[in-house]
């Protein structure tokens, strides 16, 4: 059974997405933003995670501005998966920055992919941010 999302023509333009990775090694990102270098040997005892960062949009995909106030949550979508996201994060609040970020924690070894949602204060959502992934080294 597919899930059925209500999205809007004109509903908010994709934002980019940055991950850092907290506690091992680095990897490969396919989006922009911070990446960690990848040449940091994973400690023991260190937790496995991943750090996104990210931008509030400012316009919808019209172009008509949005306002801060107008923004509801943001949903982190994550698995191994690229094409099957299985893992989800709600963020309430998305109002109270402009520049948000959020530590997905208990990462196993592998590759993790990321992707940010947005809805607005009418349910409408966003499409998918560009996909972002981490490498996580064991």
């Amino acid at each position: 059974m597919k899930r059925v999302i209500k999205m809007s023509q004109a509903w908010i333009a994709a934002f980019s997405v940055g991950v850092l990775l907290v506690g091992c090694g680095g990897g490969e990102s396919s989006g922009s933003g911070s990446v960690g270098s990848g040449n940091e040997p994973a400690s023991p005892g260190i937790e496995k995670a991943a750090v996104l960062s990210w931008s509030a949009p400012d316009s919808r995909v019209n172009g008509e501005g949005i306002k801060m106030a107008e923004l509801d949550k943001y949903i982190i979508q994550y698995g191994q998966n690229a094409d099957a996201l299985d893992h989800e994060i709600v963020i309430a609040d998305a109002q109270v920055d402009a520049h948000m970020t959020h530590k997905v924690s208990g990462l196993g070894t592998g590759v993790w992919y990321f992707t940010i949602l947005v809805q607005d204060s009418n349910g409408l959502l966003s499409a998918p941010s560009a996909l972002v992934n981490k490498e996580i080294k064991s």
